[in-house]
């Protein structure tokens, strides 16, 4: 039932027209925090969809209505006699508000009055006090006959025109007054006889006799005795008296709604879990860009200068050169169509107004033109943009990095042509690892093991070991970022081929797990500060991974025998049962058991709260991965499934829009690490010069095909 759960939670907050944070829990009765603005529902499981929508509609009014106050300060009324007066007005002003709800709350009431809700099929609805009739006939009275006299019927409208609270309180004690009178009045009227004494001080009633009677009366013994039933009190003469009971009257019908209403919840189902984000310290999270790259000259240096004789990165340095080179037609493809898609938008957005200055080249036309005033053609200023990298530095990346990172530099060389600012970050659970003098061996740092936030009871957890690598950056000169792409380049080509590269990369530059989730995490904080440093109005975020994240664990207290105080434990989400509250937009996530699934929702939780950035994925696949990746998302007897099957197989690439990415590109990685140059030996035959042909058209396809896309988003 968690999705008709949270269905429910998303109706509470149209309704309520604000930010309100709604839960279900196993809990007995409805109840909302004025103070957190939390709204917790019990799992009516058991509840018609009218039945719940009452529910829901009938609390979110005192969402609404009901004011955060202490009003046992200003009336001393029991709280069943305020929820009746208070329950008529916020029902009132919701189908005021609403007034679809008013067939609902019609629908809903009547349901409640055929099981017999209220508990009133058994008696006799005259004889309850005025506050059950008023709470009866205000929810169900279009079913029921009730019947008032004159003064009950002025209370009656006094409850049906409150408006205000303060009103709801005056009316409130009004009512409890009534009523307490009312039982008064009862209690005196049930109230024994007191036996008559006669002359001589004797009673009238016979001693002997079990039951009263007209007889004689008997010994004075019993003179003073008092009738069991009633409460004996001893007055400040110390004589023994029978007072009035002076105990509160009820509203039993109110009880027993909740009393009934406790029957529909399912107390067997499993217990809701909400979590939610942590605001994580960037300062521990990022590395940052010189001291990474400080720490590859480093090691890179020393490295070198044990093989004074050779160069040794000298071949993966020439293969940047020329990969730089051949990129420049992709890289300029970029540059026009970028240019091409920003013109033709402001062209469109282009508007032409009069200036209030007389074009006097048209005086002449003044008899029969009233046009005489010179028009000026306003096109909008053109957005700033910007960019951000989320690279994949997990160990199965390592097959795959250098095709990544050269789709990557061709992106980095765009944004340097076009002056777009850009960071680039790769997550890692290695970097955070102790730090160590190359030459000596000596630890320098150890690993820092605190958290990047308070962890507290369900936060999602984040590792200490977690940290996003700022590798690249466009803070830098171009002489700077060109040193920083071969650094990284001699990295990646480490790993696709580290026992030819006759080199070794610095530990903590290591290939690690995929905590691509804790990136999205700290994307939160990530994405305002480069909008706001480079105040920027659009932004691009761009995730290059050739795989699938883990879920992430939520925070959990935990009671261990030898410790005093509960320890800060970690337990893995599991789906179905567990939300991701946000809030800061109000909004509620189903939790997916499937691991691309909490990827996803982590990613529309992102474009909820920054819908001004475009959230785009490329993910770099083996062929065998297609197949599996499709199926993710499409249903492999679907057109759309068919449709991307063709694709790859004409294109090595295929698009996915159904995904938390606003486009989801793959990408062949052969295709990638194939040369889109047409380039063939001297004296090759036919065949070959036709192969090779063909193969530079279908790199060059592809190429122009994603690059055209991505550039339709950024443009």
């Amino acid at each position: 039932m968690a999705v008709r759960h949270e269905i429910k939670s998303q109706l509470a907050k149209l309704l309520a027209t604000e930010d309100l944070i709604v839960e279900h829990k196993h809990v007995e009765t409805a109840c909302f925090n004025v103070h957190t603005r939390v709204l917790t529902l019990p799992m009516w499981e058991r509840a018609s969809n009218i039945v719940y929508d009452l529910l829901v509609g009938h609390e979110v009014g005192h969402a609404l209505f009901t004011p955060d106050e202490n009003w046992l300060e200003k009336v001393a009324v029991p709280p069943q006699f305020v929820n009746v007066v208070e329950d008529a007005r916020i029902e009132k002003l919701m189908k005021r508000k609403y007034m679809g709800l008013a067939k609902t709350f019609f629908r809903g009431y009547q349901e409640l009055n055929d099981e017999d809700f209220f508990s009133i099929s058994d008696g006799n609805v005259d004889d309850f006090n005025l506050a059950d009739r008023a709470n009866l006939y205000f929810k169900i009275g279009n079913f029921l006959d009730i019947c008032f006299d004159s003064e009950e019927k002025v209370l009656i409208q006094k409850i049906a025109e409150v408006e205000t609270f303060d009103e709801v309180l005056k009316v409130a004690e009004e009512l409890y007054l009534f009523c307490k009178k009312e039982k008064e009045e009862e209690k005196v009227d049930d109230m024994p006889i007191p036996p008559e004494v006669g002359q001589g001080g004797e009673s009238k009633t016979s001693a002997s006799q079990s039951q009263p009677s007209d007889g004689e009366g008997s010994s004075g013994d019993n003179v003073g005795e008092s009738d069991p039933q009633i409460p004996q009190q001893t007055n400040q003469e110390g004589e023994s008296g029978t007072p009035v009971a002076t105990d509160d009257p009820e509203v039993r019908t109110a009880d027993s709604l909740q009393e009934n209403l406790q029957d529909l919840v399912n107390s067997e189902s499993m217990e809701n879990v909400y979590v939610e984000l942590p605001q994580v310290d960037l300062k521990k999270i990022i590395a940052d860009n010189s001291e990474i790259h400080e720490d590859i000259n480093s090691f890179f240096s020393i490295q070198q200068n044990n093989v004074p004789s050779v160069n040794i990165y000298e071949r993966a340095d020439r293969h940047f050169v020329e990969f730089k080179r051949s990129s420049q037609k992709e890289v300029n493809y970029l540059v026009k169509e970028f240019e091409c898609r920003k013109a033709a938008d402001s062209y469109a957005r282009a508007t032409t107004a009069r200036t209030g200055v007389l074009d006097t080249s048209k005086l002449h036309t003044y008899k029969y033109n009233e046009d005489l005033f010179k028009k000026v053609s306003v096109i909008p200023d053109g957005k700033n943009h910007g960019l951000i990298f989320v690279l994949d530095w997990s160990g199965s990346m390592s097959r795959v990095m250098t095709d990544t990172i050269k789709q990557l530099y061709n992106l980095i060389w765009f944004c340097k042509k076009v002056s777009i600012p850009f960071e680039v970050y790769a997550f890692t659970n290695e970097w955070n690892r102790p730090m160590v003098d190359y030459e000596t061996g000596d630890m320098i740092r150890p690993m820092d093991t605190s958290l990047a936030y308070e962890a507290k009871e369900n936060l999602l957890s984040v590792s200490h070991e977690f940290s996003m690598m700022n590798i690249l950056t466009s803070r830098v000169n171009g002489k700077q970022l060109e040193h920083q792409m071969i650094n990284i380049w001699r990295v990646a080509n480490y790993f696709s081929d580290q026992y030819m590269v006759g080199y070794g990369i610095p530990p903590r530059m290591g290939l690690s797990g995929t905590p691509l989730n804790e990136a999205f995490v700290t994307l939160h904080q990530i994405l305002p500060k480069f909008q706001r440093e480079n105040k920027l109005q659009k932004v691009q975020c761009i995730v290059l991974t050739d795989g699938e994240a883990n879920h992430l664990a939520r925070h959990v207290e935990v009671q261990r025998r030898w410790e005093d105080k509960p320890h800060m434990g970690r337990r893995q989400l599991t789906g179905g049962n567990t939300f991701l509250r946000d809030r800061k937009t109000g909004n509620t996530y189903n939790v997916p058991y499937g691991w691309h699934g909490f990827s996803d929702l982590m990613l529309q939780n992102l474009r909820d709260n920054f819908p001004s950035v475009n959230f785009v994925g490329i993910r770099v696949l083996e062929g065998r991965d297609a197949s599996h990746f499709m199926k993710l998302y499409y249903d492999q007897y679907s057109k759309e499934y068919y449709k991307i099957q063709n694709d790859w197989k004409k294109l090595r690439s295929f698009t996915i829009k159904t995904s938390g990415y606003h486009a989801y590109f793959a990408m062949s990685a052969a295709s990638l690490s194939q040369d889109a140059e047409f380039d063939v030996d001297e004296g090759a035959t036919k065949a070959k010069i036709k192969s090779a042909f063909i193969k530079s058209l279908k790199t060059k396809k592809l190429n122009k095909k994603v690059l055209g896309e991505f550039i339709s988003l950024v443009a």
